[in-house]
């Protein structure tokens, strides 16, 4: 399929989804967050696909929701008023459930500025890592606006309440060393070869056992609501699951034989 305002492409068991607006530092437009739910979904689905790696082309991951466009282009209700929340209802929220949703572990790889809601769709990621030039903007209150695209969740469950109102309320620059001594990210890479640090960590997880990668996600974000009795029944009843698989075999008879495992997703 062809797109607009992206750059689709496979590597191996990769599908890699790059926003690709660079002279607009990748602004979501309307068309942008169609295409990314369209991107995503079809990568969710392909069963040649086992991970999933979102960045952005150029010097910026995302600098948010395109605003900058026609006032008059802006969505409104039935009455004429102005309504910022249907591009909310019908894209954003939208693309983020299926993020968490998919049993495929997805990686932002945030290569430059992430900014609103492309910060909210970077930490909606499972793995999230930064070049170490990038940084992160809650740049919502800069135009009387308040988080969006899950912030309110990411934020307050990755670094707590106080920094989470902090980020949000001063809407001040957050680096990525900052980030990820807060939690907020996995790790940091250095620029020069910051593309391929992150294709070989997302290459690993496309390789390793599918069924335990997707329990994990979905216990893990069990637990963020879940009480501990929830989570020993889950755990249980995914731990069976996973070991009923080939790849637990392959895991164990590696492990013996002080050899790579060879896991083949089954």
């Amino acid at each position: 399929m062809d797109y607009e305002t992206l750059l689709v492409r496979r590597e191996g068991r990769v599908a890699i989804i790059a926003m690709n607006r660079p002279k607009m530092l990748n602004a979501m437009s309307v068309t942008m967050t169609r295409e990314l739910n369209q991107a995503f979904d079809a990568a969710a689905g392909d069963d040649e696909v086992t991970a999933i790696l979102l960045t952005g082309e150029g010097r910026a991951f995302s600098a948010g929701a395109d605003v900058g466009g026609n006032p008059a282009e802006l969505p409104k209700d039935e009455s004429g008023r102005l309504d910022l929340g249907a591009p909310l209802e019908e894209s954003y929220n939208p693309l983020i459930r299926s993020m968490r949703a998919t049993p495929k572990p997805v990686v932002a790889a945030v290569n430059g500025l992430a900014a609103g809601a492309g910060a909210g769709v970077a930490l909606a990621a499972d793995l999230t890592v930064a070049a170490r030039s990038a940084y992160f903007l809650q740049a919502f209150v800069n135009i009387g606006l308040m988080p969006d695209a899950g912030c309110t969740y990411t934020l307050s469950q990755a670094v707590g309440p106080q920094r989470a109102m902090g980020m949000a309320m001063l809407g001040e620059k957050i680096s990525a060393e900052q980030a990820q001594a807060w939690g907020l990210i996995w790790d940091v890479m250095d620029d020069e070869n910051f593309m391929e640090s992150a294709m070989a960590l997302v290459t690993r997880l496309s390789l390793g056992p599918l069924k335990a990668l997707a329990h994990i996600k979905r216990a893990i974000h069990a637990g963020e609501t879940g009480t501990m009795d929830q989570q020993l029944e889950m755990e249980r009843d995914l731990q069976r699951e996973c070991g009923q698989t080939q790849d637990f075999m392959e895991g164990a008879m590696a492990f013996v034989q002080k050899r790579a495992p060879k896991f083949t997703g089954r």
